[in-house]
């Protein structure tokens, strides 16, 4: 079994992905920035590690991740400040995978986002035009790092119920570009344990096809 390390470890989807993972049988590290989260990450059956990571150094970060087995990044900068954006949707998301390569973590899987990548097309006129800078750039940073890495592209999120279904890329024109967080949870776990995803991108949204079928097609 993993010993899994959450970069962003109170987020609504981390919360969601801990007590996975425990039932699992993984054992998993939620990095967050506000100590006082702390009790959240334990009641979700996950072990609170506070280190603000848009600060934290490569050597800060790659010994928080010596001697784990696979990190997941699911943190992000929340909008409304490009600063910000590029130092944690970037930089920081790019000395996590110096660090888990320094660390001998070769296990890392980005959440990221459907339509992902340098072709974007968000103007630069539009408010989420760094985010996806950002996303771009750390996710080619990871594909080139050596890395066992896999993308995760989920579509817009949704607080709805887990069916425990999606469908993959390449999608139909008229699919519903929405999923819920519970099932994006889910691809997570079903990810760190399929060996097929590794070196994979893959995009998703609420479908018809079990997780584990669908990532193990890709």
């Amino acid at each position: 079994m993993a010993d899994v390390v959450i970069i962003g470890g109170h987020g609504k989807v981390a919360l969601l992905v801990l007590p996975l993972l425990a039932e699992a049988g993984h054992s998993a590290t939620a990095v967050i920035r506000n100590p006082a989260h702390a009790a959240d990450v334990e009641a979700a059956a996950g072990t609170p590690l506070v280190l603000d990571v848009e600060n934290a150094t490569e050597d800060e970060l790659a010994a928080a991740f010596t001697g784990r087995d696979a990190i997941v990044w699911s943190a992000g900068a929340g909008g409304g400040d490009t600063r910000r954006t590029y130092a944690v949707d970037r930089d920081a998301a790019i000395r996590s995978m110096d660090a888990a390569a320094r660390a001998g973590v070769r296990r890392y899987v980005m959440v990221s986002y459907l339509g992902a990548g340098p072709d974007h097309g968000v103007p630069e006129d539009n408010s989420f035009h760094a985010y996806a800078e950002a996303k771009a750039a750390a996710d080619a940073h990871l594909r080139a790092s050596g890395l066992d890495w896999t993308v995760l592209g989920p579509a817009g999120l949704t607080l709805e119920e887990p069916t425990g279904l999606i469908d993959v890329a390449p999608l139909p024109e008229d699919a519903e570009r929405r999923v819920s967080r519970a099932n994006v949870a889910r691809t997570i776990v079903a990810a760190l344990e399929l060996d097929a995803t590794i070196g994979r991108t893959i995009e998703y949204v609420d479908g018809a096809t079990p997780i584990r079928e669908a990532l193990a097609r890709v």
